[in-house]
């Protein structure tokens, strides 16, 4: 396909099933029900138990060793004999038995990752929440037991620390020894501050299986409550706060794009309102960037350049196949034996390729052929595939997503999805009806 074949109006035909698969999405959340307070359980506990090298910046000294706490959590259930051994079709239960490499595995999986916004969504306007997103290491925070710790998506333990948050620090308080609390944060390192994106459980109580409207109205009520938001203490460490959520009309999707904040942005986060805390990749949440709102639109080398050639990401399997994290992957070539062989490659390697000249051929929206030359393997620290969202339309974190992450840097470089697409999707006549209301989130 022609990079001017990508060109399209914001109501014209799509270039991906990203739509569908919205749809998918959302009716599979209502039919399956998680457990999500045995879910939430054994989540506190890996965070607090998984063995791991912590982050350690460069420019700051290596802190003491702190005893790990010991979680009073049961999860004792044996794993059924019918299960997968694949770590993709584990429940909690059968984590649990993991062990620490596998475990971790398990762990990156369990943020709720968005895919890489290449189509405008239908009812944008009515449907999706819109936030800037902050610029820093995406976390999961766990308070428990007189202490909390935030691990990245690797399973490293970025910080343990006193905190504010309900039984996150060793003084004298009211309440169960048992409760426990989970946010998903982003650490801002120029202020030193965890911006909370996401409320996964809030003093013992779930809230993965609550729609993101009430997940955002609860974080707003409770958080400042807990005393979190305060400047750090003796028993608070790091400040948390919460960032400007919008309804995304015309206004709020200005408002996410251009007004201040006190972090630096990193693109926009669309949220659906009826979403449900998914762990993994999801279509119900999107990032979108521009280099207006963004430092990092298209991807770098480690040196910060951007390379002539779009480069990806992808997990080799079993069979010679290379695929994207998405959900179920996408395939992009396979490589044979010999090759395998000589490269010093095996199955669940992240090997690196550029995208040639043939660049990414697209039918219908899915992947037909991809022209990729080998570069050899992808940096150890990362911890799994690009999506196909991103690859399409340009760069994220820690390679997250790769179908749509692929889809993503394509458009970038070739046509990519403007501010003033989205501004003029929602606000056709239709959406200008619309009295969605603004969920401010100020800390």
């Amino acid at each position: 396909m022609a990079p001017s074949d990508l060109r399209r109006p914001f109501k014209g035909p799509p270039i991906s099933d990203q739509e569908k698969r919205r749809a998918q999405s959302l009716l599979r959340q209502a039919q399956n029900r998680q457990d999500a307070q045995r879910h939430a359980r054994f989540l506190v506990s890996t965070v607090l138990t998984l063995p791991s090298q912590s982050y350690v910046p460069e420019s700051q000294p290596e802190p003491e060793p702190e005893p790990e706490p010991e979680l009073e959590l049961e999860l004792t259930e044996s794993v059924s004999s019918s299960g997968s051994n694949s770590l993709e079709n584990l429940d909690v239960v059968g984590a649990s038995k993991l062990k620490a490499a596998e475990a971790r595995k398990w762990f990156a999986k369990q943020l709720m990752l968005p895919e890489w916004m290449i189509d405008v969504p239908n009812n944008l306007a009515q449907d999706w929440f819109v936030f800037a997103r902050p610029s820093g290491k995406r976390c999961f925070v766990v308070s428990c037991n007189g202490t909390t710790i935030s691990r990245l998506r690797n399973g490293s333990i970025l910080n343990r620390f006193p905190s504010a948050l309900p039984s996150g620090a060793r003084k004298k308080e009211s309440g169960s020894s048992q409760s426990y609390s989970i946010l998903d944060c982003i650490f801002h390192e120029l202020d030193q501050t965890y911006y909370v994106i996401d409320m996964v459980c809030w003093r013992g109580y779930s809230l993965s299986d609550c729609t993101a409207e009430f997940r955002f109205f609860w974080l707003n009520s409770k958080l400042a409550e807990s005393g979190a938001c305060e400047p750090p203490s003796y028993y608070h460490k790091y400040r948390f706060s919460l960032v400007p959520v919008y309804g995304c009309d015309s206004n709020g999707l200005q408002a996410a794009y251009s007004a201040p904040v006190p972090y630096v942005k990193d693109g926009l986060l669309f949220y659906n309102k009826h979403a449900h805390y998914q762990a993994g990749i999801t279509p119900l949440a999107l990032v979108w960037k521009d280099e207006n709102c963004s430092q990092y639109v298209m991807d770098t080398d480690s040196k910060g350049q951007v390379p002539n050639q779009q480069q990806v990401v992808l997990e080799l399997q079993e069979d010679g196949k290379l695929t994207t994290s998405d959900d179920p992957p996408i395939v992009f070539g396979c490589l044979d034996g010999s090759f395998i062989q000589q490269s010093g490659l095996h199955s669940g390697c992240l090997v690196r390729f550029s995208i040639g000249e043939g660049g990414l051929i697209l039918m219908d929206g899915k992947l037909e052929k991809a022209d990729l030359h080998y570069l050899g393997k992808a940096n150890r620290g990362r911890g799994s595939a690009d999506s196909f969202s991103k690859v399409g339309c340009s760069a994220y974190d820690n390679a997250a997503i790769l179908h749509f992450q692929v889809m993503f840097q394509y458009s970038i470089r070739h046509s990519p999805l403007k501010i003033d697409v989205l501004l003029e999707s929602v606000s056709s006549p239709v959406d200008q009806e619309s009295t969605a209301c603004d969920v401010e989130m100020d800390g």
